[in-house]
């Protein structure tokens, strides 16, 4: 996605080869990707990062997705948090919602919000984009009031009008300044429109890119982490 300039053509492309689960069970990326095999009984609180396919890491090696690098600074800094990339490509904000009752089935601690990118580039109503950001944080709420919550903000591409731009990146700040959130300004801040940072395709990161992603989010979920008693 989505600060990367690409052509619409290319765009469709992609989101016709995104693939999104519809109902039921998500998909794999969706059950507990990287950190799946340390079972939750260990106690480890759950970091979860629920996103599109620039958290699932489409592209690139799941390692070197930004989660991941995320993990590996969580284990530098000595704290103890089990790391689950709920990421699926091709996700819209509905379909986030259709599935974040299923991902709260197990405790999380903090989950990282990335969603709206692809509502954006079907050039969907920003108003309804918020809307549905915002059931998603009231349907956390709901289930896990203890959850902290971070929202990733998103850009929208200039190609679809600057009114249309203006009103999508307002819908971040808005929700956050909304429900008291901390927030990442932009998710791709330093990386869209940088071509060494960027897969041929244009959109999605390079391993390069995702480090940069990685220093983007960790900047402002590091203080929502609790050292280890």
């Amino acid at each position: 996605m989505i600060a990367r300039y690409a052509s619409v053509a290319v765009v469709v492309a992609l989101l016709a080869c995104g693939r999104e689960k519809v109902g039921g069970a998500p998909d794999a990326l969706a059950t507990g990707g990287m950190d799946s095999a340390r079972t939750p009984t260990t106690g480890e609180p759950v970091v979860m990062f629920v996103g599109t396919s620039l958290t699932a890491g489409l592209g690139v090696e799941p390692d070197q997705a930004y989660p991941a690098l995320i993990r590996q600074n969580i284990d530098s800094a000595g704290l103890h948090y089990r790391v689950v990339n709920a990421g699926v490509s091709g996700e819209t904000s509905a379909g986030a919602l259709r599935r974040i009752d299923w991902l709260l089935r197990e405790p999380v601690a903090v989950l990282v919000l990335e969603t709206g990118a692809n509502d954006g580039l079907r050039g969907q109503d920003p108003d309804s984009i918020r809307g549905t950001i915002q059931a998603i944080i009231d349907r956390i709420h709901a289930a896990q009031p203890a959850t902290r919550i971070l929202l990733v903000g998103m850009n929208a591409m200039p190609n679809l009008g600057s009114e249309y731009v203006t009103r999508f990146q307002a819908i971040y700040p808005a929700v956050a300044r909304a429900n008291g959130l901390p927030m990442v300004p932009a998710l791709l801040e330093g990386v869209g429109g940088v071509d060494s940072l960027n897969q041929p395709d244009g959109i999605h990161p390079t391993s390069a890119g995702h480090r940069r992603l990685a220093a983007n989010v960790w900047q402002v979920l590091q203080p929502l982490l609790t050292p280890s008693s």
